[in-house]
């Protein structure tokens, strides 16, 4: 059993982005701009908006950070997504989510000019994504494509059983690994809440990514020998003998699985620094006009 290290793949892939960054500046082009929006006081989202900010400053990015309290009301929310649309120097930016309940994260989404949709959720960048064009990828499938890449991981022709059907993890991870490409050409099942018998399809998995949303739900059980298993879960337990009262688990029982698996991302440390860093190579793109032609 081999780990797959995202909090170092991450690393790596950062100074990359560095590198290449100093060579841009240096033929005389832009310092790349990321913008975050973070709205409300929700934990987990200070702490993702947080680390998205260190992240530019260690690959030498300028980076914005606009915050709002969970009282702003949609249209201030649309003002702010506009003015950003609008200003020449931000080449994307991200609206973190999970919004409040009284905001229309839909309408929000689509708001967002698909030449700076860097969290990769517009639907346009979806389409491009689809068919195989040019596009912002979903940031944590982008992340998981590179664990698969740079890991050497195969695809082709494996079963592949992705557990949850989200926008932002299942649904374009499925369609990112059927595509006719280096990573993809596999055979895709899509398990959810209405799927009769998952742990017999797990069972049947070459490489298994478990994005569920349940603590521990992969169990050694539904791991055939030799899977490769990537893990999306962040779930808070309540654990009284850690000092604030709760650990991370992922949607795998790492301890179980591990034992089975040829590799194990672990949690945390594995798929979600991968997704910050991805953000970052979107943002790099768009700097540079990869996917959409700078006006």
């Amino acid at each position: 059993m081999k780990i797959i290290d995202g909090k170092e793949l991450a690393k790596t892939i950062k100074g990359e982005i560095a590198e290449e960054v100093k060579a841009l500046i240096a033929q005389g082009g832009k310092t790349p701009h990321l913008a975050a929006v973070l709205i409300g006081d929700n934990p987990a989202s200070q702490v993702y908006v947080g680390n998205k900010v260190k992240s530019c400053e260690q690959v030498g990015f300028k980076s914005t950070l606009i915050q709002r309290g969970s009282d702003i009301t949609q249209e201030e929310v649309m003002e702010i997504v506009d003015r950003l649309n609008n200003d020449p120097d931000v080449d994307g930016f991200i609206v973190q989510l999970p919004l409040p309940g009284h905001l229309n994260e839909d309408e929000i989404t689509l708001a967002i000019d698909p030449r700076k949709d860097v969290d990769g959720f517009h639907p346009m960048n979806i389409g491009r994504m689809s068919q195989g064009l040019p596009s912002y990828l979903p940031a944590t499938p982008y992340g998981i494509m590179q664990m698969l890449e740079r890991y050497e991981i195969e695809t082709q022709g494996k079963e592949v059983v992705i557990l949850g059907r989200s926008n932002i993890v299942g649904t374009p991870m499925s369609i990112l690994l059927s595509r006719k490409a280096k990573i993809g050409n596999a055979t895709v099942q899509l398990c959810h809440s209405r799927t009769t018998d998952i742990p017999g399809h797990c069972r049947k998995a070459d490489i298994l990514i478990a994005a569920i949303g349940r603590a521990n739900f992969v169990t050694a059980d539904m791991v055939k020998e030799g899977a490769v298993v990537i893990d999306v879960g962040i779930n808070r337990v309540d654990d009284p003998s850690k000092k604030r009262g709760y650990r991370l688990d992922g949607d795998v029982h790492f301890e179980e699985v591990s034992k089975k698996c040829s590799y194990i991302t672990p949690v945390p440390g594995g798929v979600g620094p991968m997704t910050v860093c991805s953000l970052m190579m979107n943002t790099l793109k768009s700097c540079r006009g990869e996917v959409y032609a700078k006006n």
